[in-house]
């Protein structure tokens, strides 16, 4: 018999471990039947999780649970990320209060280190997912930086770099100068500041007390200007291109050119090039044959290309090159302006673009087989609208920098015969590096290779350097689907894949979707699942973004103590409708904690009356059924048919607004009460209908509330062990 009250603190972790006891998160596989397989986005493994963890979680394993009662052998794969710069950036943050750098460690042990932190963040991680019910194959779990993976990784690179889709050169990249390393275009953060917008003049060689005025944001790169631009309809300036003015402070010739990329409305319509920092700047410059000078260097400091200004952080030689323009009376004036900046998206420090020797992905013939698979309908985006949004995001996509400057993650798979293989950031980097092979007598050649050679394949030299840098995390994660199912050769690969859903936030369809969409094409021939669910950001009660500034974050662990599992996947779910953001306060989760704790009411009822005797099974022909018995079943047959619709098609609010309305309205409010005066005289149709509906109520109700739903089936009549209530889907 039912307790007088549901206990979610006892019941859940029984119930959990029952269901890992009886091996119910593990398909078998069954070459009869097609199955069901979600590769669980891999959380970061530096922290604990979040509310944005609690929804995809929820959602992914709604859908595992749906399609095993289907009868599907269905398989949630669990994993975590090494997230190389963000581990990185808290790992050493550790340190740091040891009084410690990662220097002072050196490379390989702070890799040690860095991996046993993970690890133990990891197995906390995992037992985090399991309190919200996560029903995943934990025997199969995965890290990106298992061995069986990184050879996967390795491979990759060193393939596509043999198809000639990877190469190595300078171009302008985003460099973070807190964690030290470049990023790529997806890693930004644009944000709105409020600045200043300087006009400065510019003296005509040939008329020095006549002006060109332009207008910049930051005044202490024009040290490396190369150029002015105009654009060649403006006809302001029909007379100024080609002509030449001097750079002030510097006392650099510049030419003044003209280019379709300058915006007429900005400024005065003259604005400066400088290619070393600032990308439209670079592409300019190409263009138009310009030479880049790089006047802050990779440590946010004046270069000596600064002349004077050398050695000043960035900010003090804005401060320097303002008072200096003013004292030559070459300011014209300053606006306020309110612009967006671009930061890093790990460590929010403002970005500087820098000129460096990178290693890049040729991505464009990577994204035309991407891009077909959606458009011939072989990959399902769900929103539909995002497919729109995608399309245009891969008819424009760029080539992808994919060195990092970190310790943490993949080992880039190159290696050098000699020092000068390495660039000049690298040397200035890793300046141990340097002093350990300072002696190599090596040919320069370069070396792409998955194993590490013996000895160099063009002039025996055994003293190989390799590459110091590590690959973009995206790399490994954009290959996640069929590494994790062991590629190429294991019985899971060749079962499970393609996946069958990949569940994510609407805002990494570029950083993630997109790139494992183009690496399983690339790889194994075959697309990586078959449909795209995108959910969105869970905001507060009135829709703000959650941050710990605003004092509105919802910790989903506080939740489940305080209100149960349940209630809190409920309210996830309720609301939440594909691609869009989902509203979630205290009284929303406490009203489903409310749900479920009606639901125990209506079973205890149920089962109290049926205790002693012996149940019907219920049936159309059941003697002594009523008008009113018949009419309800058709209302819970309806349901039946509206909830698998609904999953099936994955319209997952609605199918839980549906079935919390049947249980509290149609079954609670009305069919019970009305049942009240039938059970006391012995009406045993009435109580069959019951007994049967509560089954059937707590199966549609399982995958969304799973430990309630199994706390009331174990209490079932007839019941036999280990009969769980995964059994089957009600028809």
């Amino acid at each position: 018999m039912l307790d007088k009250t549901y206990n979610h603190l006892t019941t859940e972790s029984q119930i959990y471990q029952k269901w890992e006891n009886n091996g119910y998160f593990s398909p078998l596989i069954d070459k009869t039947k097609e199955p069901f397989t979600i590769i669980m986005p891999p959380p970061n493994a530096n922290g604990a999780l979040h509310i944005g963890h609690a929804m995809f979680i929820t959602l992914e394993d709604l859908m595992t649970r749906f399609h095993r009662m289907l009868g599907d052998p269905s398989l949630l794969l669990p994993g975590a990320d090494h997230a190389g710069i963000l581990t990185q950036v808290v790992f050493e943050r550790e340190l740091k209060k040891k009084g410690i750098s990662r220097y002072d460690l050196g490379r390989d042990e702070f890799v040690k280190q860095c991996m046993e932190f993970t690890q133990n963040n990891m197995q906390t991680m995992f037992e985090q997912f399991k309190s919200l019910g996560t029903s995943a194959d934990w025997r199969r779990r995965k890290f990106t930086l298992d061995p069986e993976i990184s050879k996967q990784v390795i491979e990759t690179f060193v393939a596509l770099y043999n198809d000639n889709l990877i190469y190595r050169s300078e171009r302008l990249i985003n460099w973070c100068p807190r964690c030290a390393t470049a990023l790529s275009d997806l890693e930004i953060e644009h944000e709105e500041v409020t600045g200043k917008l300087y006009y400065i003049k510019y003296p005509y060689k040939d008329s020095p007390s006549q002006f060109l005025t332009v207008a910049t944001t930051r005044p202490e790169t024009m040290l490396g200007d190369t150029a002015v631009a105009v654009n060649p309809k403006d006809k302001r300036f029909k007379d100024t291109v080609g002509k030449t003015v001097i750079l002030p402070l510097i006392n650099r010739e510049i030419p003044v050119i003209a280019d379709e990329m300058v915006d007429p409305e900005f400024g005065t319509g003259a604005v400066k090039i400088t290619p070393a920092h600032d990308p439209n700047d670079f592409e300019t410059a190409q263009r138009h044959s310009l030479p880049s000078i790089q006047v802050i260097d990779f440590r946010n400091k004046m270069t000596s290309e600064a002349g004077k200004f050398a050695g000043l952080k960035a900010l003090e030689a804005r401060e320097a090159v303002i008072a200096e323009l003013d004292n030559q009376q070459l300011i014209e004036k300053i606006e306020t302006l309110t612009h967006q900046v671009g930061h890093c998206e790990r460590c929010k420090s403002v970005l500087e673009p820098q000129i460096s020797l990178q290693w890049f992905v040729d991505i464009k013939p990577l994204a035309k087989p991407a891009l077909e698979a959606v458009e011939k309908h072989e990959i399902k985006i769900v929103p539909q609208p995002f497919s729109k949004i995608y399309r245009n995001w891969m008819n424009n996509i760029r080539d992808w920098c994919i060195s990092r400057q970190l310790w943490w993650g993949h080992r880039i798979p190159v290696y050098y015969c000699g020092l000068e293989g390495l660039s000049q950031l690298q040397k200035l980097m890793n300046p141990n590096l340097v002093e350990e092979h300072q002696s190599t007598k090596g040919c320069d050649k370069i070396i792409v290779a998955a194993e590490k050679p013996d000895k160099c394949p063009y002039c025996g030299n055994p003293d190989l350097i390799q590459d110091p840098d590590t690959l973009d995390t995206w790399f490994s994660s954009g290959q996640w689907p069929y590494t994790t199912l062991g590629y190429p050769n294991s019985e899971d690969y060749k079962y499970f894949y393609p996946t069958s859903v990949m569940e994510t936030g609407y805002e990494i369809l570029f950083f993630w979707v997109a790139r494992m969409i183009m690496f399983g094409l690339y790889r194994t021939k075959q697309v990586p699942f078959k449909t795209v669910y995108l959910h969105g950001l869970v905001r507060d009660a009135f829709g703000q973004k959650m941050s710990k500034s605003k004092g509105n974050v919802i910790n989903p662990l506080d939740i489940t103590q305080k209100f149960g599992a349940d209630a809190l996947r409920m309210a996830l779910v309720v609301g939440a409708t594909p691609g869009n953001d989902v509203s979630l306060g205290e009284a929303k989760i406490k009203g489903y904690r409310n749900f479920s704790n009606k639901l125990w009411n209506i079973a205890r009822f149920i089962l109290m009356n049926a205790e002693n005797k012996t149940i019907s099974e219920y049936s159309d022909s059941l003697p002594g059924l009523t008008d009113q018995d018949k009419a309800f079943i058709q209302l819970l047959n309806a349901l039946v048919k509206q909830t698998t619709q609904n999953l099936t098609k994955y319209r997952f609010s609605l199918a839980g607004e549906s079935l919390y309305a049947f249980v509290w309205h149609e079954l609670a409010d009305k069919y019970l009460e009305e049942s009240k005066e039938r059970l006391r005289t012995g009406d045993e149709a009435v109580l069959a209908v019951l007994v049967y509906t509560l089954k059937t109520c707590l199966k549609l109700l399982h995958p969304f509330m799973p430990f309630v739903t199994e706390a009331i089936w174990q209490e079932l009549p007839n019941r036999k062990e280990p009969d769980l209530i995964v059994a089957s889907w009600p028809k």
